[in-house]
């Protein structure tokens, strides 16, 4: 059992991991500008793409320690919703192998808590899970469809993000179950004074599912992280707003 990975361009290592539902092809906009200063493996997550699922009750820890087993030593690693707290625990569990981390849209904690205002209500998501059981293709293209939610260029969006599912093989109902599952209950805050690895969190103005307001919560956490909140863009910046994106992650050589 593994992983899918597939590794394009040259320089300075990159790990890439996707969110919920989605596969590594959602990353295909930015390969031409990325390969040409970063050797960037792409990695699918656990029954997603071409890779293979594991248990139905398998945690977050579990997850982190698949992807950590499928990336390059001493990487930045970049995640995107799910894939950034997948990103996060990697990062918690084996910080000598990240150099750098970078949160796109994401959160230590994806659902509303009584001293955590900026989540995602856990009824709703548990609605996806209720949902997904009945009817898998549609539940998928409504997340799709809050994804791209009050951004600058919806349609657009929401095209790209639709044309990456067609790409590669569809996550099984399994993973998906099991990644909704580990939304709604992973909580990393009370582990974030424990990390070690310099990190850049990128928030959209517009995400609908990760509110830019998360970007004053992650800052009560930690302090020295460096966060920006891009302007007009909703839950996929790096489609909407793919050099801003680029120009925040160059900046960490700063």
């Amino acid at each position: 059992m593994g992983l899918y990975t597939e590794t394009t361009g040259s320089g300075r290592p990159l790990v890439l991991l996707h969110g919920w539902g989605m596969n590594a092809a959602v990353w295909q906009p930015l390969l031409p500008i990325l390969s040409r200063e970063w050797r960037v493996t792409l990695v699918e997550l656990p029954g997603h793409g071409d890779s293979d699922s594991l248990p139905l009750d398998s945690s977050m820890d579990d997850w982190a320690d698949a992807c950590l087993q499928a990336a390059p030593p001493q990487a930045i690693w970049m995640g995107w919703s799910l894939g950034a707290q997948i990103a996060l625990q990697a990062a918690l569990r084996e910080p000598q192998r990240l150099t750098a981390l970078v949160m796109l849209a994401g959160t230590p904690c994806f659902v509303h808590r009584s001293d955590w205002p900026c989540g995602m209500a856990e009824v709703d998501l548990q609605q996806f899970g209720e949902a997904l059981t009945a009817s898998p293709v549609q539940t998928l293209m409504r997340f799709l469809g809050l994804q791209v939610r009050g951004s600058q260029q919806p349609g657009a969006v929401l095209r790209q993000l639709k044309a990456s599912l067609s790409m590669r093989p569809a996550a099984s109902a399994h993973a998906l179950l099991t990644g909704l599952q580990l939304l709604l209950q992973t909580d990393q805050r009370s582990q974030l004074h424990q990390l070690e690895t310099p990190s850049l969190w990128l928030y959209g103005e517009q995400d609908k599912l990760v509110t830019a307001a998360t970007a004053g919560c992650v800052r009560l956490l930690r302090a020295d992280a460096k966060i920006e909140v891009i302007d007009g863009a909703g839950h996929a910046p790096f489609l909407s707003h793919g050099e801003q994106c680029m120009q925040a992650l160059e900046s960490l050589n700063d």
